[in-house]
């Protein structure tokens, strides 16, 4: 009987498991979703609003877009 109720207990184990491993990788709170991955090393998302995970609740200006295409960097756009 301690043998079937190990055996459950590891089988239900593996299922949460898989199920974590499943939505890790979604828990990329500003990429969209495709945007972050094992291969995008520095974890830096793409410019614009189409990257990021939640749409922006205004339209963008110019100024936003220069401001978030230099994100990286130090310096801000030279027109802001």
């Amino acid at each position: 009987m301690a043998l079937l109720k190990l055996a459950a207990l590891g089988a239900l184990g593996y299922v949460g498991y898989k199920a974590w491993e499943k939505n890790k990788a979604s828990d990329q709170a500003a990429f969209a979703n495709g945007q972050a991955g094992d291969e995008n090393f520095a974890q830096v998302r793409d410019s614009g609003p189409q990257a990021m995970a939640d749409p922006p609740k205004r339209g963008w200006t110019k100024p936003d877009e220069e401001s978030d295409e230099s994100f990286p960097a130090s310096d801000p756009p030279a027109n802001y």
